[in-house]
């Protein structure tokens, strides 16, 4: 395996917004998912000569992942609920109002889905239809084998539509 010869900035910094989005979908809060990816662009920095292929993305996402579980139980969350996130999805501008509250419904609906999943069924989701890591990647970013992120993809997708299920079904009824 071949060490990068790319600076940091090249190799790195193009992969803060998946970051960011990572870290906001681990903590559910803009302010502590900057906080995140600030300290593993510094962990990342530090360890930059670690970095030992050229699959930066998926190494800088281990680091946040590695950061926020670090964090997460130096604060232990067992005490508590963390803040919800006041992140709010864009909206397409070129649909009238009607569509773009539609669009919004949709978008609230599936974050609230989401949320209501177990941590690594919602991690392989996230990593795997929003972020667009392959399942090589995610194997990676999560260290476990691939066969496992493979049964968790399938079974966070059935578990996914279950509660929008449900979430239609409960709606139907109001």
């Amino acid at each position: 395996m071949l060490m990068t010869t790319r600076p940091f900035e090249e190799t790195v910094l193009p992969h803060l917004d998946a970051a960011f989005n990572y870290a906001r979908w681990l903590t559910r809060n803009d302010a502590d998912a900057e906080d995140v990816v600030q300290d593993a662009c510094l962990r990342a920095m530090r360890f930059f000569s670690s970095l030992r292929h050229e699959n930066a993305r998926a190494w800088l996402l281990t680091i946040v992942r590695n950061t926020w579980y670090s964090r997460a139980s130096r604060r232990s969350l067992m005490s508590g609920e963390p803040s919800r996130a006041t992140y709010q999805e864009p909206t397409d501008q070129s649909l009238d109002p009607e569509e773009r509250l539609l669009q919004q419904h949709t978008v609230a609906r599936v974050r609230a889905a989401l949320e209501q999943l177990p941590a690594d069924y919602r991690e392989v989701l996230l990593l795997r239809e929003i972020e667009g890591l392959s399942y090589k990647e995610i194997a990676e970013v999560l260290s476990v084998p691939m066969g496992t992120v493979m049964s968790r993809l399938a079974r966070a997708r059935e578990r996914l539509m279950t509660v929008l299920n449900l979430t239609e079904n409960l709606e139907a009824l109001r």
